[in-house]
């Protein structure tokens, strides 16, 4: 059975402790952790593990007990006035539950700024220990695979700073299955599974954070994605699904839900 990780928006409704519970019952061997709420998450309870040290090692304790890691730590965006020092905390963090990946966001309206920050990052980043992965997003500005790949290669650090490729950005950028499979495998670092309508919705904030569909139920050919990323390459369940739990279906079955078509489509 293929190792999955479930992502924090797939159980929205959940606290660090609580995904790697979920997680564990779901048949996932990692998670995807927001490390703190943020407010465009509204339906995400409050927690702190940045400041309360004892919460963070229970959390690694829990997480240990299940056999569950930490594969992408979020969030980490960077924009115009970031500084990337201001950081150090969320990447220390990290580095005690044994993250994967940290994930970064790029919204940096400067392309030459852009590039010396995410450079900055990268390097704080490095003593921590850490692996970095940009994630494309078209709202972004880093919005296709190619641009993501543009902005690693700057780095030129293969392996340790690459690309988290989540399969509903690749299809909604405008890119594809020919643009995943002429990138570098090096620079691929991880995947993200979700299914979605052939046609884009006006909101893409609002289905990339809300309502994606299950694997079956929409028109991408997530077997073909996982093929098409290199051999070994970490995965994630990322199907936010809010109305379903605003209807007041169960966590557990949400979550199994999502779990249980990605491996049905994927094999």
């Amino acid at each position: 059975m293929r190792r999955l990780a479930l992502d924090h928006i797939t159980a929205i409704d959940t606290d660090p402790v609580m995904l790697a519970n979920a997680a564990r019952e779901a048949g996932c061997d990692g998670i995807c952790l927001f490390m703190e709420p943020i407010d465009v998450l509204p339906l995400m309870p409050k927690f702190d593990i940045y400041g309360d040290l004892a919460a963070r090692r229970d959390l690694r304790r829990r997480m240990d007990d299940l056999g569950v890691s930490l594969d992408v730590a979020y969030p980490f965006t960077l924009a115009g006035r970031t500084n990337v020092e201001d950081f150090c905390r969320a990447m220390e963090c990290a580095a005690d539950l044994g993250a994967l990946l940290l994930n970064v966001l790029d919204y940096d309206r400067d392309p030459v700024r852009r590039v010396d920050t995410f450079g900055a990052f990268c390097d704080l980043a490095a003593t921590f220990g850490h692996k970095v992965g940009v994630e494309f997003y078209p709202p972004s500005q880093i919005s296709s695979l190619s641009a993501a790949l543009a902005l690693v290669r700057t780095i030129g650090r293969p392996g340790t700073v690459g690309v988290n490729v989540d399969l509903l950005h690749l299809m909604r950028s405008g890119e594809g299955m020919a643009e995943l499979a002429a990138a570098p495998t090096e620079y691929i670092l991880y995947g993200q599974l979700a299914d979605g309508p052939a046609t884009a919705p006006d909101d893409l904030d609002l289905e990339a954070s809300s309502e994606r569909l299950l694997a079956g139920e929409g028109a991408f050919d997530l077997a073909a994605f996982v093929r098409t990323l290199p051999q070994g390459c970490p995965l994630s369940v990322e199907i936010p699904r809010n109305h379903a739990l605003v209807l007041g279906v169960p966590r557990a079955e949400r979550v199994r839900c999502a779990v249980d078509g990605v491996r049905r489509a994927i094999g």
